[in-house]
C-alpha cells in the first residue's frame, strides 16, 4: 500500500517566506517548510498497481502553466476545534480548471470522487492543542500577509510516509503544464 495525495509544489522563496510565519503558539505544530504544498487532490491509500493509473490518468491532463498567489490566513475548524492554521491561495480560474482536470482524471481511472469541496490552501500548522484566542490573535496580526505571485508550471504526484514526528512528502512524478507561447 502507497498513501498519494496530486499537489503543487512551492519554490524555495515562497518556502521561505511561509516559513517566517511558524511560531509563537504553544501547542501549534509547525509544518516543515519542506513539506509546504498546495494539494490539489488526496487520493489515501492505494495498492501500488493503483498508483501507477493514478499516473497514467494525471500524465493524460493537459493544462496551461498560470500565475500563483499566497494571501492572508485562516483556520480550519472540526467539532468546534481548531485543527489548522493556514495560508489562503487566490482561487483563479487557471488553479480551479486544472484542479477539475485531476478530479475527472483521476474519477475516469475509477477512484472515488473526492467529498470535500476544493478550498486551496498551504497548511502552516496543526494546532489541536493550541489555545483558540491565541489562533485568532495570531490570524489577527497577520491577515495582511501576501506573497508576490510565482509561476506554476508543473504539478506533482506525491506519496507520503507517516512518521511519529511529521510526515515524509516524497514527489513521486512531476507533470509539466503547457507554458504560454
Amino acid at each position: 500500500m502507497i498513501r498519494l495525495f496530486v499537489a503543487l509544489p512551492l519554490p524555495a522563496t515562497v518556502k521561505t517566506q511561509l516559513s517566517l510565519l511558524a511560531g509563537g503558539i504553544p501547542g501549534a505544530r509547525w509544518v516543515p517548510p519542506e513539506n509546504y504544498h498546495l494539494t490539489l487532490r488526496f487520493i489515501g491509500e492505494v495498492e501500488t498497481w493503483r498508483a501507477q493509473e493514478a499516473d497514467e490518468a494525471l500524465a493524460a491532463i493537459r493544462a496551461p502553466g498560470f500565475a500563483l498567489s499566497l494571501r492572508g490566513l485562516g483556520t480550519f475548524e472540526k467539532g468546534g476545534r481548531i485543527g489548522a492554521l493556514w495560508v489562503g491561495v487566490e482561487r483563479t480560474e487557471a488553479l480551479c480548471f486544472l484542479q477539475a482536470k485531476v478530479e475527472t482524471a483521476l474519477q475516469r481511472a475509477g477512484f472515488e470522487p473526492e467529498r470535500r469541496r476544493f478550498a486551496p490552501h498551504v497548511t502552516l500548522a496543526r494546532t489541536e492543542r493550541a489555545a483558540p484566542e491565541k489562533l485568532i490573535g495570531f490570524v489577527q496580526a497577520h491577515n495582511l500577509f501576501r506573497a508576490p505571485p510565482v509561476p506554476v508550471e508543473r504539478f506533482t504526484l506525491y506519496s507520503s510516509h507517516l512518521g511519529k514526528e511529521q510526515a515524509l512528502y516524497v514527489p513521486e512524478v512531476e507533470y509539466e503544464l503547457q507554458l504560454a507561447a
